[in-house]
């Protein structure tokens, strides 16, 4: 009898670790103060199975709004079929919680560099999250070979003012590339009069989308019948929206603190060639990492630079 009563209490008390780890895991900051919101999140989030003693996880579908614009334009979630791909997207991204978690932690370094320029360009502040869809926020190279935070391939990018050879690849620079991804939504836009169209034409080109758009007789994008991708694309954007514009609703809880600051750097102007970026580096009072991190745009170890051509070369301001 007393062996079964020390199983039991083991047990028992093997239960409640866990299930304070999980709710410590998941929702970071729960006191006494909680809200009545928040504590329905946690007891959702797991519950006990009484018939065998063991903790069960509960998966729960994110709410749904009611209403939702992109760039002013209204998505038509009266529509099932916009809906359910709405829905699919918030899910998949809702549960992919350390990418999600990340971006929101990078968002805040990127965003303020991304924001004016999309601003200055006449291009809503919406295609911010065009970006996170396209690399989640990080200097990424595709397989078909579209490189940076807006996935430029290499042949569309001279035509937006991108420079790009062996040495330097300005798709690695976060405010030119921001440039280049502005003109083409301006253009895309002007030429399909909808901003949610200029968006689908980031994925498919502005070619394929009016090909598609004679061939179907409409120019609404929810109304076409497009490839998987870019049927999933426009939709994966409104899901980053959701969850990067209200993320506490969501149940992602970043405190100030957690958050990456904006780099804090100063500029050099270059006009002559470098034959040692390492040397540079040293130069300048940092390390060549240091200098790469700051400027991926710098391909090589050397930079030359033609008469007449000038570089921006940030550095630490320390």
């Amino acid at each position: 009898m007393k062996r079964n009563v020390k199983t039991l209490t083991t047990l028992v008390a093997g239960m409640m670790i866990g299930a304070s780890t999980l709710t410590m895991f998941s929702f970071k900051g729960l006191d006494d103060k909680a809200t009545v919101k928040e504590r329905v999140v946690v007891k959702k989030v797991y519950m006990e199975d009484q018939n065998h003693g063991q903790l069960q996880y509960k998966w729960n579908a994110p709410d749904m709004p009611q209403n939702l614009t992109f760039a002013g334009e209204k998505v038509p979630l009266e529509r099932t079929d916009v809906k359910e791909q709405l829905d699919r997207e918030l899910m998949y991204n809702y549960y992919n919680q350390t990418s999600t978690a990340f971006v929101l932690k990078m968002a805040n370094r990127w965003f303020p560099i991304i924001e004016p320029i999309l601003a200055a360009n006449g291009v809503p502040d919406d295609f911010k999250y065009l970006c996170v869809a396209e690399s989640a926020l990080k200097n990424q190279t595709s397989p078909v070979g579209a490189v940076g935070f807006w996935q430029i391939m290499p042949r569309t990018a001279p035509e937006y003012g991108l420079e790009v050879r062996a040495e330097v690849d300005e798709r690695y620079n976060v405010a030119k590339s921001t440039e280049a991804a502005a003109k083409y939504l301006k253009q895309a836009y002007q030429r399909f009069n909808s901003w949610t169209a200029a968006a689908a034409s980031y994925n498919m080109g502005q070619g394929g989308l009016n090909g598609k758009s004679k061939a179907q007789l409409t120019k609404d994008y929810y109304s076409l019948q497009l490839s998987d991708e870019t049927m999933r694309y426009v939709h994966r954007i409104l899901a980053f929206k959701l969850l990067i514009g209200n993320p506490e609703q969501y149940g992602f809880r970043i405190e100030e603190h957690d958050v990456y600051e904006p780099l804090k750097t100063r500029i050099v102007a270059v006009t002559s060639s470098i034959p040692s970026l390492a040397s540079f580096a040293k130069k300048m009072g940092t390390s060549y990492k240091k200098l790469k991190e700051l400027n991926p745009w710098l391909r090589e170890e050397r930079l030359t630079v033609k008469a007449g051509k000038s570089y921006q070369i940030q550095l630490p301001m320390s």
